[in-house]
C-alpha cells in the first residue's frame, strides 16, 4: 500500500537557502532510495521559514530503511542545527470512499 510522508520543518532566520540548496542536492538520491516514487518540496508563502517535505513510498518498510540509511541520517545531521522549531512528520494513506 502506498504512503505519503509529509514532513513540516521550521528553519531558523538565514537558513532557509542553506536548506533547499541541499534539498535539491540529494533529492536525485532519495528517488534512487528503494521504494521512493517521489519527493517535492513545498515553502510556506507567508512563513518563508516554513517548509514541508512530501514523498510518495510504495510502503512503510520502504520509508523506514530510508529513515535508517546513511543518506538521511548525513542530511539530518547537517540540518538538525538549522531547526527553528521541532520538526513534524506524518505518514498518511489514501482513503478510498467505501462504495
Amino acid at each position: 500500500m502506498m504512503i505519503k510522508r509529509m514532513v513540516k520543518l521550521t528553519f531558523i532566520e538565514g537558513k532557509s537557502d542553506d536548506f533547499k540548496d541541499l534539498f535539491f542536492q540529494t533529492k536525485h538520491k532519495i528517488l534512487n532510495m528503494h521504494g521512493c516514487v517521489e519527493v517535492d518540496l513545498f515553502q510556506s508563502n507567508h512563513h518563508p521559514s516554513v517548509f514541508f517535505t512530501i514523498s510518495t513510498w510504495q510502503s512503510e518498510p520502504d520509508l523506514e530503511n530510508y529513515r535508517m540509511s546513511e543518506l538521511f541520517r548525513q542530511t539530518w545531521t547537517t540540518i538538525k542545527p538549522w531547526f527553528g522549531d521541532k520538526p513534524e512528520a506524518w505518514t498518511t494513506q489514501l482513503v478510498n470512499p467505501p462504495f
